[in-house]
């Protein structure tokens, strides 16, 4: 059964296929001759063409709605030159049978438009050339190159504007794609309205050619075929001047159009709309004008009619109230309905929770607002980057806002809602550390560290100088808010890394391996499994982002267990090149803590009793005589430069982390296990109960 419509595929074919075989009959127009009827059918076509073109650059708002414009000059072009081209050989095989030898689209435009003068007629097509070539073409294509040339300059300013709005959670990454497109694709624009106004130079000069061409041969084919020197040369100079003004007048307006479209982008606006707002906008220089024709009409000589009606109308412009301008995105937010506060609408807005949140008091604002100099977006931008390299993990944009019932330099970070660090500035001072415990005492007001506790001082600004030639190191409000963030995203890593963001790592990674995840979840392990696998990591800051390894390490001992304590431990032996070089020297050895063997003995009796249920609870005397032992170890540890960490035996590493985890964060746990074998182990201390022992 035969259906009257055709399928989308079929639809879809067609489209594809019109223009490409338009172009080639454009082109087939140069060598195949065309009857009179046609060529008059392809001149209106032209004609449509370049109107349709100009009024579409006169209404659009944005240069991007029209993006195809440079190739609509290029194939205007090409229409142009190929009806030449054809009306040029009828006017040479057949100017001497008439004036309607080439159509009778040349042949009225030849006597109507220039009354049939042929010297007027080459007189107004040779203004038209210049006005085109000279005025609106040189000009329009000065326009594009300075545009293009800002557009480029000025594609990392608004590129880094992007990142901070989708740092700050304004926009989503999706939009900050598009938004990024839309600038290359106006820088490209630009660079494509230079190059079009090439077309058009050459089109004018190809215009003056074939002009000559038409009448110089024309009257000689004219004499050969009997006519005399006189009715050649007005026949051939009318047809050649109809030729030519046919082919102009829409070269004028595609030129126009260009102009148009390259010089409006800074309106923002429809050009009408925007000229009309604006030349009649001000009422003062509308009712001056009106003066001033008044005063021409009444001049000696002057004509009174015109001066005095245009001053009339004038007047009676200024006199009405200038509307305000409308803004057409604020109509829209007009448009859409308040939610009205309390309803579903309301209270659904209000559940979803940031990830990541700084609040700020309002001293704090000019460090956050780009546009009073704040450059926290840029540097939270720069820590997002560092912490996929340190730890593998993408952390989520930070929402940043004010909240009034801080103090006024006073800042908060939350995590899901709930606060997990503070700190407060002092407005008009800077921090001022001594990282070598050496310097000597500063004027200022005592502090610690936000980030990691160490005592500090609040210097005056004029004092930086002198506070960092004493051996300080001096930061601002920015810096201290921006290490502190660092700080509590590496302290807080596994509980931002969730499933979604497990889920993205798995899309980045599957884009070059895409196999290695589909083999492992959910077919070995679940994705809940490898979640809390990677979280037990992260906990103890080792990085996942070597996903390779790790999730060949899954597929391998998930045939053996599914148990994910066992599993992480397991998996960061695997990584043992990894941990080493987080911990060792420059002169290529580890300096570490090592435990008494009655420690590690108490451990594995303790390990044993729990695993047969007989009690495992460690003496309580002896656990404070061990933590206050790590405590003052790993302080020594910090304050001689060295990343805290001890090692033990791995069947007790795992105990001894739990143990340590409250009393000293920031001692990493290792076994010997997770050690190169070629790393030489410095003991920096050994930890018994009671005194550490040197």
């Amino acid at each position: 059964m035969n259906s009257a419509v055709k399928p989308p595929e079929r639809q879809s074919i067609a489209a594809d296929l019109a223009v490409p075989l338009a172009l080639i009959g454009i082109v087939l127009m140069m060598v195949v001759p065309l009857p009179g009827f046609l060529i008059d059918m392809m001149l209106a076509i032209s004609l449509a063409a370049s109107i349709g073109v100009f009024l579409i650059g006169l209404f659009m708002e944005q240069a991007l709605e029209f993006s195809s414009f440079p190739a609509v000059i290029l194939v205007a072009t090409l229409l142009r030159l190929s009806l030449n081209v054809a009306t040029t050989r009828m006017i040479l095989l057949k100017g001497h049978e008439g004036h309607g030898a080439a159509g009778r689209v040349v042949e009225a435009f030849g006597r109507i438009v220039v009354g049939g003068n042929v010297v007027v007629g080459l007189v107004v097509f040779l203004i038209l050339v210049v006005i085109n070539f000279v005025v609106i073409t040189k000009g329009a294509g000065r326009v594009a190159e300075v545009a293009a040339r800002f557009a480029l300059d000025g594609m990392p300013g608004k590129q880094m504007a992007i990142d901070q709005d989708l740092n700050a959670g304004a926009i989503s990454p999706e939009i900050a794609r598009d938004r990024r497109r839309a600038i290359e694709r106006e820088a490209d624009f630009f660079g494509a309205m230079d190059g079009a106004s090439k077309f058009v130079k050459g089109d004018a000069i190809a215009g003056l050619l074939i002009t000559a061409i038409n009448l110089i041969g024309g009257l000689l084919i004219g004499l050969a075929n009997g006519m005399t020197l006189a009715s050649a040369a007005e026949t051939f100079s009318i047809l050649s001047v109809g030729d030519a003004l046919v082919s102009q007048v829409p070269a004028l307006l595609i030129s126009t159009a260009a102009g148009i479209v390259v010089t409006r982008t800074a309106t923002g606006d429809q050009l009408g709309r925007a000229l009309r707002t604006q030349l009649l906008g001000s009422r003062r220089a509308v009712a001056a004008t009106a003066g001033v024709l008044t005063l021409f009409a009444l001049l000696p000589g002057m004509p009174l009619v015109p001066f005095l009606l245009l001053g009339t109308v004038l007047g009676l412009v200024a006199r009405k109230e200038p509307k305000p301008a409308v803004d057409p995105n604020a109509e829209a937010a007009n448009e859409k309905p308040a939610v009205k506060p309390g309803s579903a609408e309301d209270i659904d807005t209000a559940l979803p929770l940031d990830i990541l949140a700084l609040e700020v008091g309002y001293e704090l604002v000019h460090a956050v607002d780009p546009q009073m100099g704040g450059n926290l977006v840029d540097r939270i931008s720069a820590l997002r980057k560092q912490m996929a390299l340190d730890l593998g993990i993408v952390i989520p944009p930070v929402h940043i806002r004010d909240n009034l019932q801080l103090p006024p330099g006073a800042y908060r970070f939350l995590l899901l809602g709930t606060e997990v660090a503070r700190g407060t500035t002092r407005a008009g001072r800077l921090l001022a550390m001594d990282p070598s415990g050496s310097a000597p005492p500063i004027d200022g007001e005592a502090t610690k560290d936000p980030a990691f506790g160490t005592p500090a001082r609040w210097v005056l600004a004029r004092d930086r100088e002198y506070a960092e030639a004493l051996g300080y190191t001096v930061v601002d409000h920015t810096t201290v808010i921006a290490t502190h963030l660092s700080e509590m995203v590496r302290t807080n890593a596994h509980n931002v890394l969730g499933r979604a963001e497990l889920q993205h790592l798995f899309e980045v990674f599957s884009r070059t391996t895409p196999k290695l995840v589909e083999d492992l979840v959910p077919n070995l392990l679940s994705l809940g499994e490898v979640l809390r696998v990677f979280r037990n990591m992260l906990r103890e800051s080792v990085s996942i982002r070597d996903l390779r390894s790790i999730l060949e390490g899954l597929m391998e001992l998930a045939a053996t267990t599914r148990d994910t304590e066992q599993l992480t431990e397991m998996i960061r032996q695997r990584l043992s090149r990894q941990i080493t070089a987080a911990f060792t020297g420059s002169d290529g050895s580890l300096s570490a803590l090592v435990l008494d063997a009655p420690v590690e003995e108490m451990f594995r009796r303790s390990l044993r009793e729990i695993a047969s249920g007989t009690g495992g609870a460690i003496d309580p005397e002896l656990a404070r005589q061990l933590g206050l032992s790590l405590e003052a170890a790993v302080k020594r540890m910090m304050q001689s430069g060295r990343p805290p960490c001890v090692i033990t035996s791995p069947d007790v590493r795992r105990y001894l982390r739990a143990f340590a985890e409250r009393r000293c964060p920031e001692l990493s746990v290792l076994s010997f296990r997770e050690l190169e074998p070629e790393v030489s182990i410095r003991p920096f201390e050994t930890i018994g109960f009671g005194k550490a022992a040197a």
